[in-house]
């Protein structure tokens, strides 16, 4: 579904991210996993076009790097990024609307309905501002809103960033049904053990370079992973 070749970012003279190579395929979680400042959201960020960037982004065999950030949208990328940058003003409701424009006015309902089953607390909370959510709530509304593009490769930035454990276990919950409905996902998580029990395979980032790789129920099993990485 995604592969990443050679890909560099630099914000002036500081390079983010050198030379990443990595791939995640059509309804698996894929994690990356690293400190603070390795360049996680980076490649995100890169991926979507938001950062400058070199190097080589094929979504499903097509080149995409030279796409502005709303053609790869529409090419089938959605993220939900770090921070959660729900529209606060607004209402629930009209966040998802937002987030389902390239899809057409028909197809509103059916993604309301999507949102509301996956978290039927939103349902609840549709006509009130996104902005007096608590955290965990604003949470579940950038995914949902991310995934009312009708993506083919979701990206998710910290989704357990500051929400309760009870919270972070809902959304990892339906991330997994996600993957399990064939959707690629591509995880940024500062929680590297969460990261790895809900992901199929993991990459770890060090200084912008990628060091480890393999499976992630291999990661768990590797001595100097949890020892680095997992506080074990």
């Amino acid at each position: 579904m995604l592969t990443v070749s050679a890909l560099h970012v630099r914000y002036g003279p500081i390079q983010a991210v050198r030379g990443v190579e990595f791939f995640v395929r059509s309804g698996e979680i894929v994690a990356l996993i690293g400190s603070n400042g390795a360049g996680k959201s980076s490649i995100l960020r890169a991926i979507s076009g938001l950062v400058d960037s070199t190097g080589t982004i094929r979504l499903d065999n097509t080149e995409i790097h030279s796409l502005p950030p709303h053609r790869r949208v529409f090419a089938g990328i959605a993220h939900a990024p770090e921070g959660r940058q729900v529209f606060a003003p607004l209402s629930v409701e009209d966040n998802i609307r937002l987030g389902a424009l390239r899809r057409g006015r028909e197809k509103i309902a059916h993604t309301l309905e999507m949102a509301y089953g996956l978290f039927p607390i939103l349902a609840e909370r549709r006509n009130q501002p996104a902005g007096i959510l608590s955290g965990g709530e604003q949470q579940m509304l950038a995914l949902v809103r991310a995934l009312a593009a009708d993506p083919r490769l979701l990206m998710l930035d910290e989704p357990s960033m500051g929400i309760s454990p009870v919270l972070v276990e809902q959304i990892f919950s339906v991330i997994r049904q996600l993957r399990d409905r064939g959707l690629a996902i591509l995880l940024v998580e500062q929680n590297a053990w969460g990261a790895l029990k809900i992901s199929d395979r993991a990459y770890v980032l060090e200084t912008g370079i990628i060091t480890h790789h393999g499976e992630s129920a291999e990661f768990i099993n590797n001595p100097k992973v949890r020892s680095a990485y997992l506080g074990q």
